[in-house]
């Protein structure tokens, strides 16, 4: 592996933050990324400060799978959703100029929280959603108890929104998502990371590569792009 993908999975594995870059030729955004099981109220608390875009939690499509979570895209398609709430006819994601379709599904907060936006109480939702899934991956549940175990601990809506990555991953999808799943996958860990886009101080753009390499450098943070970390993930099956 390169040098820059080492640096990340031994950071990944620490439970430091790992800046990912995708692609010029797709979002052309860096996120902040943490390993779920790691989140603490500072981990909520840097990425809120540090990069400005949406919290959102990447999954792997096992888990999803394994806990029945739907894409929101299809619930708001299906012709018994549109038929009740003619809305959702007009409001279909059908224009995105970067994908296919969104890798949003359910939004969670953790019955123990309260509002549920703090960063306690997302830190909270955070890990032990990714506690919860590694238990039903080392314990093989079937979906009926994993959902209920689901229930039993998070409700939604809340304020972790979920992205769900593509089956086929990586090779059929190179979002953030997948991406972040795919470091996740490539230091060993649980395919459940926490993460948010850098936008520029304004928040009118994305914050350049440019500049989040140089921000990423000064605090020791390894930075790696999309291709390298496919090209990692290749080498090792």
């Amino acid at each position: 592996m390169e040098p820059s993908v080492n640096d990340a999975v031994a950071a990944f594995r620490a439970g430091q933050p790992v800046c990912l870059f995708d692609s010029e030729k797709r979002e052309g955004e860096t996120d902040l990324l943490f390993p779920g099981a790691h989140a603490q109220p500072a981990t909520m608390r840097q990425l809120r400060q540090d990069c400005g875009g949406l919290l959102f939690l990447a999954i792997g499509h096992d888990v999803g799978e394994a806990f029945g979570l739907p894409f929101l895209q299809d619930l708001h398609t299906a012709p018994e959703a549109v038929a009740k709430s003619p809305v959702l006819g007009r409001l279909i994601t059908n224009d995105l100029r970067y994908d296919a379709r969104s890798a949003f599904t359910l939004s969670l907060n953790h019955r123990d929280t309260y509002t549920g936006i703090t960063d306690h109480d997302r830190a909270l939702t955070t890990r032990r959603f990714a506690e919860l899934t590694q238990s039903c991956m080392d314990e093989a549940w079937a979906q009926d108890d994993a959902m209920d175990r689901l229930g039993a601990e998070f409700r939604t809506p809340g304020h972790i929104p979920v992205c769900r990555e593509a089956e086929g991953g990586l090779s059929v999808r190179q979002g953030h998502t997948e991406l972040a799943v795919g470091l996740a996958r490539l230091a060993g860990m649980t395919p459940v990371v926490i993460g948010a886009e850098m936008l520029q101080p304004d928040g009118d753009h994305a914050l350049s590569v440019d500049d989040a390499r140089a921000w990423a450098a000064q605090r020791q943070i390894p930075f790696i792009e999309g291709a390298e970390l496919i090209a990692a993930l290749e080498a090792q099956a």
